[in-house]
């Protein structure tokens, strides 16, 4: 074991639902992307502008692990191969934080989140200090498209030693329209994404996630 709490072996077979947002960014903007990209790796950019995926998800009991999360993650490649990079991330359970940096390289972080509303929610994420990372208000729509969708989400990530892990992970789930407002408080972890609009929103609901199916280390 090489952190405080237990964990289970990967793969994390988890459920859960997963409110999206997308963003452009310039790279350089992205808070800890540097530490967190492997060797080799290059954000992936049009005109000067990376993409940027922020989310708030609730993984749900009947999953292997039951927390909360919110993540930024940024789109990326190492030869045109396609993956994602994750330089921020909070969760409210210390075994997916001890896990996720363990096995894949992931920088977990502790936070608390208050979920409110009904066809409208609103969610906030405090560090363990109280002060706010992030608010997000939505609201989910209709169906997107027919039946449930599979997306592959290949993650590398940059260890503090300098290795590189590569995980093979996959989400699936019905894809429905997501109204959203994100309020990053500027002072705050986010700052970076502070007054940007997302390009698109999505909700992906009983979303089965499958992490870590394959993983590989150099």
């Amino acid at each position: 074991m090489h952190d405080e709490a237990a964990y289970p072996p990967g793969p994390w077979r988890l459920r859960g639902d997963l409110l999206v947002s997308v963003l452009r960014v310039p790279p350089h903007r992205v808070a800890g992307l540097d530490a967190a990209l492997p060797a080799g790796h290059r954000p992936l950019t049009v005109r000067g502008h990376g993409f940027v995926g922020i989310a708030m998800v609730r993984y749900a009991p009947t999953g292997m692990l039951t927390y909360d999360e919110l993540l930024v993650a940024v789109l990326t490649h190492e030869r045109h191969v396609p993956r994602v990079t994750i330089p921020q991330i909070w969760v409210t359970s210390p075994a997916s934080r001890a896990g996720g940096r363990v096995l894949w390289g992931i920088p977990k972080e502790l936070a608390s989140f208050a979920w409110a509303g009904g066809s409208q929610v609103r969610v906030e994420a405090r560090d363990d200090d109280g002060a706010g990372i992030a608010r997000l208000t939505a609201r989910v729509g209709q169906r997107l498209v027919p039946g449930r969708v599979a997306v592959p989400l290949p993650t590398a990530q940059r260890r503090p030693d300098a290795s590189t892990v590569r995980a093979h992970n996959t989400v699936t789930g019905t894809l429905r329209r997501l109204a959203v407002r994100w309020d990053l408080p500027p002072e705050g972890p986010l700052g970076h994404l502070h007054g940007l609009r997302p390009i698109a929103s999505a909700a992906v609901v009983d979303a089965s996630i499958v992490f870590g199916r394959r993983v590989e280390e150099s």
